[in-house]
């Protein structure tokens, strides 16, 4: 019997095999990523009212975060900076700027800018700053570098398990309290620093087991 197919189909069917087989996890993962991607909104930047670039007050005129969120470190939430706080500065600089008309505005009828959230977690989940702040975890960690943000984005993904990652081993992300606030901080070469284990130890930052207890997030 005369052969239908030339021999060059068997190479030709072996590739389309092993092609699926190769397309189907891929095409998994960047579905995968994509959702994340899309549901988490990570590196989306949020559009706002004013045109307010961390870039340009942390990283280029060195702000401290703590000018502006004056509650990071002693409260549950960071703190949004009144009008006052920037006027303080607009009211001598850059105060005929068309940008910053919504800021004047603001500050002349005593009424609060409506900024859109960009770190907003469920109302289910209990979030403490100040806890954070005070066992020695960075701004950097949660936030990203911000320093080099023109709009704000979400830089980690904020998820269970994201957060879990971290309260299962957080020695790995504990530095010392005094450097909390510095975007670029990393020890220098002849600096005696405590490992994390110490400062997990010094800060007294409860066990695995507490850590990752349900009511400690969802009260």
């Amino acid at each position: 019997m005369a052969q239908i197919f030339h021999p060059s189909t068997n190479i030709l069917a072996r590739l389309s095999i092993g092609g699926v087989a190769a397309a189907v996890p891929i095409l998994g993962a960047s579905v995968y990523f994509f959702n994340m991607s899309y549901t988490t909104q990570v590196r989306l930047p949020r559009p706002q009212p004013i045109q307010f670039s961390h870039k340009h007050h942390v990283g280029d005129e060195g702000f401290d975060c703590r000018y502006c969120h004056t509650s990071v470190d002693k409260a549950a939430s960071a703190g949004m900076p009144s009008t006052h706080t920037c006027m303080s500065c607009h009211s001598q600089i850059w105060n005929d700027s068309p940008e910053l008309k919504p800021v004047i505005d603001s500050y002349r009828n005593n009424t609060p800018i409506q900024w859109n959230r960009v770190h907003d977690l469920p109302d289910f989940t209990y979030f403490n700053h100040s806890i954070h702040v005070t066992k020695g975890v960075a701004c950097v960690s949660c936030h990203g570098r911000i320093d080099e943000m023109p709009l704000v984005w979400k830089e980690k993904t904020l998820t269970m398990q994201w957060c879990l990652d971290c309260h299962r081993d957080p020695a790995k992300n504990l530095r010392p309290k005094e450097y909390v606030y510095e975007m670029n901080w990393k020890p220098k070469a002849d600096q005696k620093v405590p490992s994390g284990e110490e400062l997990a130890k010094e800060y007294h930052v409860l066990s695995t087991f507490q850590m990752t207890n349900c009511s400690t997030c969802h009260h």
